[in-house]
This record gives structure tokens, C-alpha cells and sequence, in this order.
């Protein structure tokens, strides 16, 4: 029996952090608080899943992007997942499990989600459900609150802290360099995001200061391939009918 579509919001907490989930519009994590403190941007009002794109559909909380984030003839753009109900399968008080399924390309995903003492640990199963081989694609998309100079922990971080009002950015990072980003607010609340760079070794950082009709923004997007969409010159791995590949993401607290 297929799992049911929730169309309340998942609530999670346990010991520092909260979250809140809303299954039906594309698993999106609409809230993440640590010591009660929002970290995810919760955007400018603007709350349309149906849309074509995705900065027109909300660009806020966290999503996940498969099986692409650039749009390609066949491809929307930032992908499917956004845009498909996600069934709940497991949901005790700390963590849950769900998936989603591909419409346009055979895919399913499952994310589980568990919060730790000092961290919150995202484990992902990727599944080719097609009859031929397919790029397992995959990034990260958790839109984190920007402000002006704050700590980023990366190569000319410093400078991206201070990008000028009303404009964004995106940068690459070389693929497998990184296994780690740490962010800083005024706040004085601060995360380190990690994740295992064999796995996936293909990062972006996108940081928005007020672009986009007001976003204030910045992304970590850990994926398992480059350049943004299923490319043969960046390749996700390659899965036969019925493979699957596996991985992580964690969010420490420090």
C-alpha cells in the first residue's frame, strides 16, 4: 500500500532544534530553528507551487532538486521534486521518512530526516525506476537567512558576505575540495553543513542580497553531479534499471 500524502505539516523536534515540513508542497522544509532561532529564509510572501518557475513558485525553505536545477528542453526548471506530493512513511517525534516519485523522468527519492543532540542528519536513497540507465542527480537546496557580513566559511567567503544590495551571485567550488561549510549570524548562532565529497563532490554557494524582488538568501548546494543538471562532462553516477545510490548531508550545530 502506498504510504499516505500528508497534507498537514510534519513537526519534528528534539533537544536544540525544530522543523517543519509540508509534504504536499514538495517536501519543502518550510522551518528549521535551532536554540529557537529561524535559520531557513522564509521568504517574501510569495507561495505559488504550481508555477513555472521556481523563483515564481517561492524560492524559500528547503527543497531538494532532482533530476536537474537548470531547466533543459525536457527538464523544468529546478526539477521535479518540488513541484510532486511526498508520501510519509515513518514519523516519530524526532525524525521521518519520506519519498517522492519523478513524473517526467522514472525516479523515486527518499529522504530521512533525523534530529540529534547537535545536529540534524539527512540520509538520502536515490532509485532508478526506469527500464533504461539513468544520471542520478541530486542537489542540496536549503536556502539559509542571508545577512550582510556574516561568517561564510569558504573560498573568498568574505567577499560573498558583503555582495552589494540588490544583486546575487553563484560560484562554484572545485569538485571534491570541500567537505564542510561553516555559516555565522549576528545572532551568534552558528552551523557547520558537511557531507562526504566521494559521494558528493560537486558544491555551489548562492548568495541573493535582496535580488529576485527582495530575497535575502545564501545556499550550500552539495550535489552529486556538476554544473547544475544531469551532465555527461560532470557526471552524477550512472544507475541501471532498478540501481541506487546513497548518501548524506549533516547540519551541526556550534
Amino acid at each position: 500500500m502506498q504510504p499516505a500524502i500528508s497534507n498537514s505539516p510534519v513537526r519534528l523536534a528534539a533537544n536544540r532544534w525544530e522543523m517543519l515540513i509540508r509534504p504536499e508542497r514538495g517536501g519543502r522544509i518550510t522551518s528549521l530553528r535551532l536554540d529557537g532561532a529561524e535559520i531557513l529564509d522564509q521568504g517574501i510572501g510569495v507561495d505559488q507551487p504550481t508555477a513555472e518557475g521556481f523563483v515564481e513558485g517561492g524560492a524559500w525553505g528547503w527543497d531538494e532538486m532532482v533530476p536537474n536545477v537548470e531547466p533543459t528542453d525536457s527538464l523544468p526548471d529546478h526539477g521535479e521534486a518540488w513541484r510532486v506530493p511526498w508520501h510519509v512513511m515513518e514519523w516519530p517525534t524526532d525524525m521521518v521518512t519520506m519519498r517522492c516519485s519523478g513524473r517526467l523522468v522514472p525516479w523515486e527519492l527518499q529522504r530521512s530526516i533525523v534530529l540529534k543532540a547537535d545536529a540534524v542528519l539527512v540520509n538520502y536513497l536515490y532509485e532508478n525506476v526506469g527500464p533504461s540507465v539513468q544520471y542520478a542527480y541530486w542537489c542540496a537546496h536549503p536556502l539559509f537567512k542571508f545577512e550582510s557580513g556574516m561568517e561564510i566559511d569558504v573560498p573568498d567567503g568574505a567577499r560573498l558576505a558583503r555582495i552589494a544590495e540588490g544583486t546575487s551571485e553563484k560560484v562554484f567550488l572545485p569538485p571534491g575540495s570541500v567537505d564542510r561549510v561553516r555559516l555565522g549570524w549576528k545572532s551568534g548562532a552558528r552551523i557547520e553543513m558537511s557531507w562526504d565529497p566521494a559521494l558528493t563532490p560537486y558544491v555551489g554557494v548562492w548568495v541573493c542580497n535582496g535580488d529576485l524582488g527582495g530575497y535575502r538568501q545564501i545556499a550550500i548546494e552539495a550535489a552529486t553531479g556538476g554544473n547544475d543538471l544531469p551532465d555527461p562532462s560532470a557526471p552524477p553516477p550512472l544507475l541501471a534499471p532498478g540501481g541506487t545510490f546513497e548518501w548524506w548531508l549533516q547540519i551541526r550545530a556550534l
